[in-house]
């Protein structure tokens, strides 16, 4: 855990340009980062679309010499091993894990906008939290402390992670490629982020639909 710690810090503010430095090992970077930030409680103060998508993008300029067929494979792997382990840490832990005192990393504004999120969306959550900072982190745990099915919570975990880390990492390899891209990468970044929020921005509307008809 501490490796994986040292690993985010030494991304630094320049993601892209730490990672292309790395070569082949800035991929196995990010899969540490994706395995921390889905299951370790680690981590969750970094964009994991924005890493997914710079992978992809770098897979496809030849920087990281990886297939990306395996490279989705093994991020996939990274991100449902991550919230497998998320969520055996809050069956085990139960509600002490979430009772902790506000540290510099570990605030309760966190937990307690996660268990809102949970509450709201119940199973489709662990979906929807693929794409949700923070919320993503700590869900897994949130899973576990409610005791949620765990053949449920692994077939929706599946399904995200699908999503997700397969998804992302090839819009940044199909994209990587394009000029416009390569020369606005600050703004794709950007506008990843607002996809991000997009499922949630629908699911709201969604719910005020319902009760407004109810």
């Amino acid at each position: 855990m501490h490796s994986t710690a040292a690993a985010v810090l030494a991304l630094g503010p320049d993601i892209q340009g730490t990672l292309e430095s790395m070569g082949d090992v800035g991929f196995w970077v990010v899969v540490a980062i994706i395995f921390a930030e889905c299951g370790l409680l680690i981590g969750f103060f970094l964009p994991g679309d924005s890493l997914l998508f710079i992978t992809g993008l770098l897979i496809a300029s030849g920087t990281i010499g990886m297939n990306i067929a395996a490279a989705c494979l093994i991020l996939f792997v990274a991100a449902l091993v991550g919230n497998i382990t998320g969520y055996w840490i809050g069956y085990k832990a139960g509600p002490s894990l979430f009772n902790r005192p506000n540290s510099r990393l570990f605030r309760q504004e966190y937990v307690d906008k996660t268990h809102a999120f949970f509450e709201k969306y119940g199973a489709r959550a662990i979906i929807l939290a693929r794409f949700v900072p923070i919320v993503r982190t700590f869900i897994t745990a949130t899973a576990g402390i409610g005791r949620m099915p765990f053949g449920r919570y692994l077939t929706f975990s599946a399904i995200g992670g699908l999503l997700w880390a397969i998804g992302v990492t090839l819009a940044g390899y199909w994209l990587g490629n394009i000029e416009f891209v390569k020369k606005n990468i600050e703004l794709i970044l950007i506008g990843i982020v607002v996809v991000s929020v997009l499922p949630i921005v629908i699911e709201f509307i969604r719910h005020r639909r319902e009760r407004s008809a109810a």
